[in-house]
């Protein structure tokens, strides 16, 4: 038979294994100073742009998507070629791909510090990066769909199904979920609120790590493990069970993330039951995964390669246990909100895809260089202190998580919480916290000896960009079935059936789930006493978004004893309505914020905003001075309410015009209730004098930020308790 020849890219195989390693390293270092931060405070004092709140989206985001995401574009890229027997369809697509994703990276690593953020989780970024995400994305999609087109392998081997269905439903998820007003270049609001922006947040934060972090990595395990164990992958039959149930079923498991929220009942029901039921094909996945190695496990005590997978599989199959477990109700009500889900996420994070990449990369780069891995000892020295590493970072965090959960809910004999300073519980497992920083440290040497290891590998190897392949051409043959041949192995022929197919089984949870949200007009219940937020409160929640205080406190009480003592009325899906975007957040390192307002006197938030350690002795919060001094930036107040109208928030005409008035009305209250504190009186009119003898501009106390974040703390919860006239009347009869 006439064979063709033509050259496999390599280039871009290559470059994205160095963004790998080089985002690698500096996503997991930005964890690790985070890890810090929680025995150290104030480590940067005083530094805006390298406080908690900013720097946690952009660990997340770098290390999901910059380290993650470039690893699955060298896998895929590396494998896709060699599994359909043709080099990538364009290379300046495979260029633009690499480039723009980059560019998006560093576009994130400077505006994520410097506060623009949508405060989404896992989507922080700003509305021109989600289009610019958009393009990069299709381009990636269009070079793979166009390689599948001109290929010279008939059958799609299972590795390019989970390709081709995490490009389908990561463009759904990232367009839906993504769809927002824009105020200014970098300032948007969400075009959901409460709890419909929850429910698609959700939906796709839970399925970014379900088609983001899960199935491209089950395609490379579908092509790697094989390759580095030299055998056939374990059962056709099972990868496909395997692939449709695990694409059909994850998509609806979101709401498990919003369990005991004010998610409708049946929403959280059918996230609950099919969290369970995604145990059967993940399981699927991990169990044809590890027999595959049948035969081999010999080379799996030399092969530093087979090591890292083999561990990688179990953290697969460990974190997808877990999965299900978290999703029932009396599970999650333990660990929600505390250290246990940090654990579980950095199980997959650490293990799936951190040692899945590091084994990918161990063997790739040889390959790419034509020679021998510079040194297996110390590849396998970084298995071990890699190993040592999660261990150490999960476990005291597991350990935290039922320490937090079991104090939260105790209760004294006469009924009032044992520990109802939430600090104790803080205090309680700072020990924890310092194992899990001395972990990460471990498994970021680990990084760092691979780093060394690939790096004198490809200087002791010859680059091939370019190489040389031969195969025979497509022959065209007929579209129908032919005689015994099975109906998957004929789907496996047609590409442009199979990826419909996939995306009618990711569209229909979606679908089944969101539409109602958007529809039902009595999906939330009206509550008549919650108003929008004054212009100033509109302001000061924009703060609170742009310094990420959703990352260490929530604004969701659960209808739990323990809960309602603590903070107060459980919460109301109407009291979420003018919310854009929602802020119930996913983790406790502080207390909830929702029945905040009117709690503390002005002066308290003043202080603790300042000096957290002198309000609330032996907090882990950071300072945020700088708030205290800087001018709030009035200038989109009135764009902002105009944005928010369109968005349904009922702002008046009249509302809009007199903002600037709202707010220095507002404004000059709060600053006068300031001045009860004789200390903040004498220092700020010190201040003031100070200014005015050495010609300074002074900004009065009513037109800072912190006055504004004051107003929105303020504002938290109260407008459940104002009673209508009616309400006040039928109350009086």
């Amino acid at each position: 038979m006439q064979t063709e020849q033509f050259y496999y890219d390599n280039k871009i195989v290559k470059k994205f294994v160095n963004a790998t390693m080089f985002w690698g390293i500096i996503g997991m270092s930005i964890g690790l100073l985070l890890a810090f931060m929680f025995l150290f405070p104030n480590i940067t004092d005083g530094i805006s742009w390298l406080s908690f709140g900013r720097l946690r989206p952009l660990h997340t985001n770098a290390v999901i998507f910059a380290f993650v995401g470039n690893a699955i574009f060298a896998g895929v890229y590396y494998s896709s070629q060699r599994l359909l027997k043709a080099r990538m369809w364009k290379d300046w697509l495979s260029n633009l791909n690499f480039w723009g994703w980059q560019a998006i990276i560093v576009g994130a690593a400077i505006t994520l510090p410097l506060g623009y953020t949508t405060s989404k989780e896992y989507a922080e970024l700003e509305w021109p990066f989600d289009i610019a995400i958009a393009v990069i994305w299709v381009a990636f999609g269009a070079n793979l769909i166009g390689t599948i087109l001109k290929r010279r392998q008939r059958h799609l081997y299972v590795a390019i199904w989970f390709y081709l269905a995490t490009f389908v439903t990561v463009a759904v998820l990232h367009i839906v979920n993504s769809i927002e007003l824009p105020v200014s270049a970098l300032k948007s609001y969400s075009f959901y609120a409460g709890v419909q922006d929850a429910l698609v947040q959700w939906w796709y934060g839970h399925n970014a790590v379900a088609f983001f972090l899960t199935t491209p990595f089950l395609g490379l395990m579908y092509y790697f493990v094989p390759k580095a164990a030299n055998r056939p992958v374990y059962s056709y039959k099972l990868s496909i069970i395997h692939f449709w149930s695990l694409i059909f079923i994850y998509i609806w498991a979101g709401p498990h993330h919003l369990l005991y929220s004010s998610l409708p009942a049946w929403a959280q029901n059918l996230g609950v039951a099919f969290s369970i039921m995604l145990l059967a094909p993940s399981w699927g996945g991990m169990i044809n995964g590890l027999l595959t190695l049948r035969g081999a496990w010999d080379k799996v005590r030399t092969d530093p390669v087979l090591k890292f997978m083999v561990v990688a599989i179990t953290g697969y199959g460990m974190a997808t246990f877990e999965g299900p477990m978290l999703s029932l109700k009396n599970v999650n009500a333990i660990a929600h909100f505390s250290d246990w889900i940090i654990a579980h996420v950095h199980v997959g994070a650490l293990a799936w895809n951190g040692f899945l990449t590091f084994g990918m990369v161990y063997w790739l780069v040889p390959k790419l260089f034509k020679t021998k891995l510079y040194s297996i000892k110390l590849a396998n020295t970084h298995f071990w202190v890699g190993t040592l590493g999660i261990i150490m970072y999960a476990l005291p965090m597991y350990v935290a998580g039922f320490v937090q959960a079991s104090m939260w809910k105790q209760f004294n004999p006469d009924g009032t919480l044992t520990y109802g300073n939430f600090l104790e519980t803080v205090a309680e497992i700072i020990p924890m916290y310092w194992m899990r920083a001395i972990g990460g440290s471990l498994f970021i040497l680990g990084a760092f000896i691979a780093l060394y290891n690939i790096i004198m590998t490809a200087r002791k190897g010859s680059k091939v960009t370019d190489e040389l392949a031969e195969a025979a051409p497509l022959v065209k043959v007929t579209k129908q079935r032919t005689a015994k041949e099975g109906y998957h192995t004929w789907l496996e022929r047609r590409p442009v059936k199979l990826t419909i197919f996939a995306t009618i089984a990711i569209l229909i949870g979606g679908a089944v789930q969101i539409i109602p949200s958007l529809l039902v007009d009595d999906y939330v219940p009206v509550i008549s006493s919650v108003k929008p937020y004054s212009p100033l409160e509109l302001e000061g929640r924009d703060i609170y978004i742009r310094e990420g205080c959703v990352s260490c406190h929530s604004q969701m009480v659960r209808p739990f004893r323990s809960e309602v003592e603590r903070y107060g009325e459980y919460s109301k899906s109407g009291e979420y309505i003018y919310d854009h975007p929602f802020l119930w957040g996913s983790k406790r390192t502080g207390p909830d914020l929702l029945r905040i307002g009117g709690k503390y006197s002005d002066n308290w938030h003043l202080n603790h905003m300042y000096d957290p350690q002198s309000t609330s002795s032996g907090s882990i919060m950071p300072s945020y001075k700088w708030l205290i001094n800087a001018e709030l930036d009035k200038s989109l107040t009135e764009t902002k309410m105009e944005t928010m109208v369109t968005l349904g928030v009922p702002y008046s005409e009249e509302e809009i015009t007199n903002a600037q008035q709202s707010m220095l009305e507002q404004g000059t209250k709060i600053e006068e209730n300031l001045y009860s504190d004789p200390d903040f009186a004498k220092t700020y009119e010190a201040d003031k004098k100070y200014a005015e003898e050495n010609g300074e501009d002074f900004v009065e106390m009513r037109d800072r930020e912190i006055v504004a974040l004051i107003a929105y703390l303020q504002r938290l919860g109260t407008d459940i308790k104002v009673k209508t006239a009616e309400e006040a009347s039928a109350q009086n009869d």
